[in-house]
């Protein structure tokens, strides 16, 4: 499909603030899923597209925090390969399952995020312990909310996060940073599903896909600057306003 320039310029800045807004606290598709509906691409391909777009800021995201050591690839190279193939499973078992249950558990999810985040008292900070391993975590939590992902997944990139924190004892800006990573393998997962499908417009995803790296690149270079308490409040908005759009949607 052909669209005016104009419309692929707002586009493109639309994807620049959601790049930003998504590598800090997730939440970027409340923006620019919303937009590619408005300028007139199709439901399916605007999911799609919105996959693919999304991917480069994830992406972007993933390649500065480790390039700056924020994480290290040994670290994070087997967890991003749970979250791909649970994001792959989720993909492909929606297309042949009942979209009912996502009613339930999407509200669901995004209002334990924002609850956590609003009212636990001191929830940026970690536990003193971590309360599951590594390797079960990997080969369990990741996947699972993989799977979240590759299904739907409004929230992911908060949900990796929380459990990060909770579960993991990150402290949340490491938290976060890992969550990119783990978001952009479920991202790649999910728009190879749709790439086969046949659901993508090229031409604007090329055009959100400068404004996702411009976003991501400024975010993840004040990512680690951010004091923690502004990330739980971003995560709350981010989460509140998704729950929102999605019981009005």
């Amino acid at each position: 499909m052909d669209l005016a320039w104009q419309t692929l310029a707002i586009l493109a800045v639309v994807a620049l603030v959601a790049g930003f807004l998504d590598t800090l606290a997730g939440g970027g598709g409340l923006l620019t899923l919303p937009a590619l509906l408005l300028a007139g691409v199709p439901p399916l391909q605007a999911l799609g597209t919105n996959k693919l777009q999304g991917s480069f800021g994830t992406g972007m995201a993933t390649w500065q925090v480790i390039r700056r050591r924020r994480v290290r690839w040994d670290d994070a190279r087997w967890p991003m390969l749970w979250a791909f193939l649970g994001s792959a499973a989720g993909s492909v078992a929606i297309q042949f399952a009942s979209p009912e249950p996502l009613r339930v558990v999407i509200p669901v999810v995004l209002a334990v995020i924002a609850a956590y985040f609003a009212f636990v008292p001191k929830a940026h900070e970690p536990p003193a312990h971590e309360r599951l391993s590594a390797a079960p975590y990997e080969a369990t939590v990741v996947p699972a909310i993989g799977a979240y992902d590759g299904a739907f997944g409004p929230g992911t990139g908060s949900l990796f996060a929380l459990a990060g924190v909770t579960l993991r004892a990150y402290e949340l800006p490491r938290s976060t940073a890992v969550a990119k990573t783990l978001n952009f393998a479920t991202n790649v997962a999910s728009l190879l599903v749709f790439a086969c499908a046949g659901q993508l417009v090229w031409t604007v995803g090329a055009a959100m896909i400068g404004g996702q790296l411009l976003g991501a690149y400024a975010a993840s270079h004040v990512l680690f600057r951010v004091k923690p308490v502004v990330l739980r409040v971003l995560i709350v908005v981010m989460s509140v306003a998704m729950l929102v759009r999605y019981l009005i949607g």
